[in-house]
């Protein structure tokens, strides 16, 4: 397995030899390499056996250094990266000629953040390069919020883990670009749409989509356990699968049943705080698909907001089912 630990010096020198390093964010772990180096980042789409047309996101320590990166930053994003960065929100930008086509899938566009993390930002500015870093687990499963995650699922494929704790976000950045003069979210996360709005007024919200994705992170199956995982009435879910005596588990924005066994259900915050959901829902995932159950079972969160990005996960997870 991977060595995980907090020598960033150790670091630098496998992301330096062209390897990858697992590196936490506020959001989510990150499977990092020199995003500069072509075959670094081909080794990252081959060691999550990503699909190639699904675009990677470029994390830098600074908005002073993204802008090496990107031909320009419009006005009004600008504003969002000086009100929010470091922090969980990546910007859709025009690509400078240096980042390799890999890294955008050929598109004009590179996504763009700088991650609010000490460690990371300690090591990115180490660094003469950004690191292209998408969540570091195998394509289309639950995201990692520990080192421990990682280690279970990549710990075989890479040698280096820096150790930054669990993540308090939970969820991934925010991304927003624009289209003509309209500011466009392409992917709910963790910045509130209400947060962005406050700045640069009204925003578009698009959609994911199945294939050929403007962004990272859109594709329709994504974020899934390994068990089917079905969205609905909680109460009128338990009851079919009882009636027909398949082992089941639960997970819950607050609340809990007492005819399930402790260890088969999880509410994500017993508040119904959305921003603690929003923290405990990968690792809570993750935790019943361990169980010894054959199926899970959960509710959509109120729509207002996290609880819109956390759908967007759990509806994402629910395509296998």
């Amino acid at each position: 397995m991977a060595v995980i630990g907090q020598d960033i010096s150790q670091a630098r020198r496998v992301l330096e030899a062209g390897d990858l390093v697992a590196i936490p964010t506020e959001t989510v772990y990150g499977l990092a390499g020199n995003a500069l180096n072509a075959t670094a980042v081909a080794s990252i789409f081959d060691t999550k056996n990503r699909p190639s047309f699904d675009p990677l996101i470029i994390h830098v320590p600074s908005l002073l250094v993204a802008q090496n990166y990107v031909i320009e930053i419009p006005e009004p994003l600008r504003k969002l990266a000086e009100h929010f960065w470091p922090g969980p929100l990546t910007l859709l930008l025009p690509r400078a000629t240096s980042i390799p086509d890999i890294v955008t899938s050929g598109l004009d566009r590179v996504a763009v953040r700088v991650p609010d993390h000490p460690l990371t930002l300690e090591l990115l500015a180490q660094l003469d390069y950004p690191l292209a870093a998408p969540s570091a687990n195998p394509f289309g499963y639950i995201s990692p919020t520990s080192p421990q995650h990682v280690d279970a699922q990549l710990g075989t494929r890479i040698s280096y883990i820096l150790d930054g704790g669990k993540c308090k976000v939970g969820l991934e950045s925010t991304i927003v670009g624009m289209e003509g003069n309209d500011i466009v979210v392409y992917r709910l996360g963790g910045l509130e749409i209400s947060e962005i709005e406050r700045i640069v007024g009204q925003v578009k919200v698009k959609s994911h989509s199945t294939s050929n994705p403007q962004a990272p992170g859109l594709l329709e199956s994504h974020y899934a356990p390994s068990k089917p995982f079905l969205i609905g009435n909680l109460d009128e879910l338990i009851s079919k699968y009882q009636s027909q005596g398949i082992d089941f588990a639960v997970l819950s924005l607050a609340k809990t049943f007492s005819f399930i066994p402790s260890e088969n259900q999880i509410a994500l915050s017993a508040r119904s705080n959305l921003k603690e959901a929003a923290t405990h829902l990968f690792a809570a995932m993750r935790m019943l698909d361990e169980s010894n159950t054959a199926v899970i079972l959960a509710e959509l969160m109120p729509e207002t907001g996290l609880g819109r990005a956390i759908n967007d996960r759990l509806k994402r997870a629910s395509t296998k089912a």
